[in-house]
């Protein structure tokens, strides 16, 4: 079979001890799953069921990247979280079969240009331009087996320029790993290759040109990333 240009280049990301990296196929991203973040943005924490948004795969950056500060965007945010890795398919999970579809977890940072996130949100419209652009979705190597575990609590943090921005425990999720993949589920097949950024703790806030943002979680280590020059236009 021959195509009209050359295929993209397969997004993958490092698994921890491990030469083999894991293929990226989907990031599915939970909408305000701490109850502290929800009030900050003004939205009651209730256990309506949770809310999805999406990031291309390509919009994957590694640790230790430098990250240009986007486009048509004059309040750019962090929001530390921990990603699920799948390794498995599925479709209508039960919550207590979830955990067999995990492959890892990873710390990410979620990217958000919140000011066209919230100028969407006030039009009813979707979420895509604030949440969905280039470099977007920074994550960190996927760990699996011991010591990882299941990391239902323990602390995630992160940090701009060494103060402490967001800290919390990873047991405050409104909505629990194995609930976020069965719910997930219902509505869709997962596969091999998806990551689901798990929400993000209350403290978010703005970087500028130069910031150096680090998240950590328990077992999991930590990520840097730092803020580059503005970007001119879309950034590859």
């Amino acid at each position: 079979m021959t195509y009209s240009f050359p295929l993209p280049p397969t997004v993958s990301l490092p698994v921890a001890g491990r030469d083999a990296r894991f293929p990226v196929r989907r990031i599915f991203c939970v909408g305000r799953n701490y109850a502290e973040h929800a009030r900050e943005m003004g939205k009651d924490p209730d256990r309506d069921p949770p809310f999805f948004f999406t990031k291309p795969a390509d919009a994957v950056v590694e640790d230790g990247q430098t990250v240009p500060y986007p486009p048509e965007t004059q309040n750019f945010h962090y929001e530390a979280e921990l990603v699920i890795a799948i390794g498995k398919a599925g479709t209508d999970i039960p919550e207590d079969q979830a955990r067999d579809l995990i492959f890892g977890y990873a710390i990410g940072n979620d990217l958000t240009r919140r000011d066209l996130q919230l100028a969407a949100r006030a039009a009813g419209r979707p979420w895509d331009w604030g949440k969905a652009f280039d470099r977007s979705a920074v994550i960190g190597p996927i760990h699996t087996g011991a010591p990882v575990g299941k990391p239902e609590r323990g602390r995630i943090q992160l940090t701009l320029n060494g103060t402490v921005k967001q800290s919390a425990d990873l047991q405050d999720l409104i909505w629990s790993v194995p609930e976020i993949i069965s719910i997930l589920s219902r509505s869709m097949e997962i596969r091999p290759g998806d990551l689901v950024m798990t929400g993000t703790p209350a403290g978010v806030g703005a970087m500028q040109v130069g910031d150096v943002c680090v998240v950590s979680i328990s077992g999991l280590g930590e990520i840097t990333t730092t803020i580059g020059p503005r970007a001119k236009g879309p950034v590859g």
